[in-house]
């Protein structure tokens, strides 16, 4: 429950962002929202947290539709951030054709972005990270990367993710933890982590042999006069969601009882603050925030999640921070006699249009992209659909990606994975390498075609489909459900494994998927090693560019059942 002076505060932060319609045109909507209406905000005591998240190597300006499904199961159902379009907006009091609106739901999501144009892009968060810290002194601010910012793109893939690295150091964070980072390899990593001037954190890796720590666990800051510790949680389930042959000698997990360690020694070296900088995801940072005690922030990501405020979960702030840099995540406490006794926060959504870009970032991101700048901007197709990925269940990219592998690779039925990175194309939009490349860049592309029976398929959809729905958070292992081409099926999040998925039909024919009959099947991100195949990047370009013009049908085939 919001006490009047949150509401009050709230208010005050968004009336700006709220109240003018989506049918303004661009120049109205960039007249009604300022740079300062966004940085606008009610400060509190002597330490500033930023938060930036999920970044998924995304330098530019972009658009990104939020999800029409984010399911939650059990006690977290219908309950942030497990909320979408009009729930959302009701739930936080936002109005409807709103720039915040826009920023955090998918309702009127093509007219309002022609409104309101894109979000995100690095010179601009620079500039509002700046703005911070000259206001609040740079000894009071702390910046966070809370990890999956160096894969995503063409540029990072390229340059084996050097072009984020660089970028990333102007901004002079904290501390990071990872996820995608090590798809990148031990070597890799490792060389990256030693060439920083801040920590990469992670308190649950160890290694195999001794289980010994692999990472630093916590960095100790004094902030605005207090002690502060930024305790790291890499993704948990890092070796199940990616190959683990990539970083065979680590281990990694929750490791409750090593973080209660952890935050232990911090308490006992004389921190007054505890954050948790986690890559863990929304609803496992708000059971962990129940079952582990001392924690005063828990800055939360893995889910792309994004909230207005951070919410309380039993005296610990978890706030949420989005993804693909649209939003900058912002936490002031106040702390006395040892003690966190106040606190505000606000997500700062970036809208490109009305920031000024920051010189120095603009120009370190004009020298990382420009050697690829041709193939960046060739075009190879016009879409006159939506093309979107993110929900818990198949976008439009996700559909065009199921299609063009069923053809190319002469399959019966297709599998994609449930990624939750992946920028928005537009209706009329021209597709380019870019954009292609944000939805496919990573080191592990190859697309296989193997067979797999009905049985099999059945046992395929019920284990993702348990990763992404079990009602103990502490067994979510994946991202969104397994994408489905040339199959329809219906899901029951709410049932048990074995039980969520029913009906499932071969599309070609209409008939039911034959738990005994062999289906030729193609797909994608293969943990698996020496897998064979195109990369996906190469085959989509070759359909998409055949096509020429993009439509992609409204797709029916997955259904939910509702109880």
């Amino acid at each position: 429950m919001l006490t009047r002076r949150d509401f009050l505060q709230f208010a005050s932060v968004t009336a700006a962002l709220t109240g003018f319609s989506g049918g303004l045109s661009r120049v109205a909507a960039q007249q009604s929202l300022t740079q300062d209406d966004l940085l606008s905000f009610d400060a509190r005591g002597q330490i500033t947290l930023l938060h930036m998240t999920d970044m998924h190597a995304q330098l530019k300006p972009i658009y990104f539709r939020p999800p029409s499904e984010n399911i939650g199961v059990g006690a977290y159902a219908g309950i942030p951030p497990h909320l979408v379009g009009d729930d959302f907006l009701s739930h936080f009091g936002l109005e409807r054709g709103s720039a915040l609106a826009y920023a955090h739901t998918m309702v009127d999501y093509v007219d309002l972005a022609r409104t309101y144009g894109r979000l995100g892009g690095l010179d601009r968060t620079a500039t509002l990270i700046k703005a911070i810290r000259a206001e609040r002194g740079e000894d009071k601010v702390l910046l966070l990367d809370g990890g999956d910012t160096w894969q995503g793109s063409y540029t990072a893939l390229k340059t084996d993710a050097q072009d984020m690295v660089d970028c990333m150091a102007l901004l002079k964070p904290d501390a990071m933890v990872g996820h995608w980072e090590f798809t990148l390899g031990e070597e890799r990593v490792m060389e990256i982590i030693e060439s920083m001037e801040y920590p990469f954190l992670a308190s649950n890796v160890v290694d195999n042999d001794w289980e010994e720590p692999v990472f630093e666990s916590t960095a100790m800051r004094d902030v605005g006069g207090a002690r502060v510790a930024i305790i790291g949680q890499a993704m948990p389930y890092t070796p199940i969601a990616n190959p683990r042959w990539m970083f065979p000698d680590w281990s990694f997990g929750l490791r409750l009882e090593r973080l209660q360690q952890n935050v232990d020694a911090a308490r006992d070296n004389g921190a007054e603050v505890v954050v948790l900088l986690s890559h863990n995801g929304f609803d496992v940072d708000r059971k962990l925030a129940s079952d582990i005690t001392g924690i005063d922030v828990i800055l939360t990501g893995h889910t792309h999640d994004a909230i207005p405020r951070a919410i309380n979960v039993d005296n610990t702030l978890v706030l949420a921070s989005g993804s693909h840099g649209k939003f900058l995540g912002r936490i002031d406490l106040e702390v006395k006699n040892g003690k966190v006794v106040d606190a505000n926060s606000a997500l700062i959504p970036v809208f490109a249009d009305v920031i000024t870009p920051d010189a120095d970032m603009r120009a370190q991101i004009d020298k990382v992209r420009k050697p690829f700048d041709s193939e960046l901007n060739r075009v190879i197709a016009k879409t006159e659909t939506l093309l979107y990925r993110r929900g818990n269940f198949n976008g439009t990219w996700d559909d065009l990606i199921c299609d063009g592998m069923m053809e190319m690779r002469d399959a019966e039925l297709s599998l994609s994975p449930g990624f939750r990175w992946g920028t928005t194309n537009l209706p009329g939009d021209d597709i380019t390498i870019d954009d292609l490349y944000n939805q496919t860049a990573m080191s592990y592309p190859s697309v296989y075609r193997l067979e797999f029976t009905g049985e099999q398929l059945h046992t395929i959809l019920e284990d993702v489909c348990d990763n992404l729905f079990n009602k103990d958070p502490y067994f979510q292992q994946g991202g969104d459900m397994v994408r489905v081409g040339g199959m329809g099926y219906t899901c029951d999040p709410q049932a048990s494994i074995g039980s969520r998925i029913s009906d499932m039909t071969f599309l070609k024919t209409g008939e039911a998927i034959d738990p005994g009959r062999s289906y030729v099947v193609a797909g994608w991100a293969s943990v698996n090693e020496g897998v064979e195949g195109p990369a996906i990047y190469d085959l989509m370009e070759q359909y998409i560019s055949d096509r020429k013009v993009i439509t992609i049908e409204k797709n029916d085939a997955v259904k939910l059942k509702s109880n």
